[in-house]
Order: structure tokens, then C-alpha cells, then sequence
């Protein structure tokens, strides 16, 4: 699976919904990943909030760059620890403001199992209330978790409103269980490794159009149907249009179609 992407300015719009731009490795060329973006196409950005500090500097890049940049506002289960009545009182705040558009990212990570799982379940809990009470989509994170990630979210499902499981690189299971619950689905370009995601080619087939979205998840994640190979090995939202490419090829649907379909999901979506 190969594709070469050269930014046309004809090129489709298309939404990353999950890029970690709070990361330092954009510090020091910040306005030159963006450009790079635009230029491929990239016309919307939801920068991901995983701390409570990664989340009010995700908020301020999205004031800053307003109606390119938007946020989300959220505690990654890698520091589920870090989940407690003030810091959800400051998330609060943050839902708020206009430019967070989901509560995230949260869920459950059995893979590194960075906390403990009570810790995760008990902290993935809190921000379903929080998504509750602010009726904000959540943004969601679930590796190696499925079957307890699914027995959390399934009691609440039903208060909430949309409901996103980003970076998806799960089995069928897990698929067609979070497609009962009305989830929509995230791709990154784990779909464009030969090597560890090749199962989910026939799985993005299974994803209803109405239900798939796509994003970077940058710094990580570079997209490996890149040609020529880039000297850097973070990614950033200007490969974007090579997940696109992968999941047209996965599908057998046309790019434009891809771009056009996960835009018009993404903004709706996030309401952007």
C-alpha cells in the first residue's frame, strides 16, 4: 500500500480530529506545521487535551488560531492517577470555553497499564459524568480494554451525546461492539503499517460511512505508505491525506470521497 501525496490546492478539505500539537517536539516550528497542513488540505485541527495541563494549552493554541485550531479537554488513562475533584473542577472550566469541543481524551489503557485499572475505570467514569453534564461528544482512547472499556461506557451510553474511539486498532469484536453502541470510529495511519495493522484493512470496510472519521494522532503514528520515506520520524497533521489514501484503498472508494465524507462527519461531529 503506497501513495504519493503532493499539496495541489485543489486537493480536498479534511479534519484531523486528534493531533497532540501541545507536544514539544512542535515548539520550535509550530507555524510551519500548520502551514504544511494547509497546504495539503488540512482545514480543521482538534488538538488533543490528555493532562490537565496539556489540555489548557490546548485551549490556548485553539484561541489563538481561531476557527483552524480546536481543543478538547481531558485526562489520557496514562495518568488516570491525576483525576480528582479539583482537577475535574478545572476541567469544567475549561468545557466551558467555546473552542473545547469534546471531553478527552480518557478511557482505558490495559496495554501499558501506566495506572492501575481501578484507577482507569474510576477516572473514565468521572469524565462520562462530565460529558454528561456538559453534553459535549467525548473523545476516547481503548487499547487492550475493550471488553471492560464497553461495560463502562454501555450504562451511560444513552445520556451521551456523540461519541468518538479515536487511533482504533482493535479486532472485530471490539469493532462491531463500539458500532452497537453508535460510536464513531477513528483511523490513524496504524492502518498504513504492513507490519501490526493489516487486520484492520477489512475492518475499515465494516465502518459505516456515517461512522468514520480519520487524524494523524502526531506526533505518533507516521503514516508508512509515505514515498520517499520523510527524514523525520514525527508526524504531523500534513500526512493526514496519506490515512485518507489508505482507508480509500482499504475500501475501495475514491479519495475525494473519503476526504468529503470524514470532513462533513468531523464537523459535525465536533459541531465546528
Amino acid at each position: 500500500m503506497s501513495s504519493s501525496i503532493s499539496p495541489e490546492p485543489t486537493l480536498e478539505a479534511l479534519v484531523d480530529i486528534g493531533a497532540n500539537l501541545t507536544h514539544e517536539s512542535f515548539s520550535v516550528d509550530f507555524a510551519d506545521v500548520l502551514n504544511r497542513a494547509r497546504q495539503v488540505g488540512v482545514s480543521q485541527i482538534i488538538v488533543t487535551g490528555a493532562s490537565l495541563q496539556g489540555s489548557i494549552d490546548a485551549l490556548q493554541l485553539a484561541q489563538q488560531h481561531s476557527g483552524y485550531l480546536w481543543a478538547t479537554a481531558g485526562i489520557h488513562p496514562h495518568h488516570a492517577n491525576e483525576t480528582d475533584a479539583t482537577t475535574l473542577a478545572q476541567l469544567r472550566d475549561l468545557a466551558a470555553q467555546p473552542q473545547i469541543k469534546a471531553i478527552g481524551e480518557t478511557g482505558l489503557d490495559f496495554f501499558r497499564d501506566l495506572c492501575p485499572r481501578d484507577q482507569q475505570i474510576q477516572a473514565f467514569e468521572a469524565h462520562i459524568e462530565l460529558a454528561i453534564d456538559t453534553g459535549l461528544p467525548m473523545f476516547l482512547h481503548e487499547r487492550d480494554a475493550s471488553r471492560a472499556f464497553i461495560e463502562v461506557l454501555k450504562p451511560y451510553r444513552d445520556q451521551l451525546s456523540q461519541v468518538v474511539v479515536h487511533c482504533f486498532t482493535g479486532e472485530a469484536t471490539a469493532l462491531y461492539s463500539y458500532l452497537d453502541l453508535d460510536c464513531y470510529i477513528g483511523i490513524t495511519g496504524w492502518l498504513c503499517d504492513e507490519r501490526r495493522g493489516s487486520h484492520l484493512i477489512p475492518l475499515v470496510r465494516e465502518i459505516p460511512a456515517t461512522r468514520l472519521l480519520i487524524e494523524t494522532d502526531a506526533p505518533y503514528l507516521m503514516p508508512r505508505n509515505i514515498t520517499p520515506k520523510p527524514k523525520s520520524r514525527r508526524n504531523e497533521p500534513v500526512h493526514l491525506p496519506h490515512v485518507c489514501q489508505a482507508v480509500a484503498n482499504a475500501t475501495g472508494r475514491d479519495y475525494g470521497d473519503i476526504a468529503r465524507t470524514t470532513t462533513a462527519n468531523a464537523r459535525a461531529f465536533f459541531r465546528l
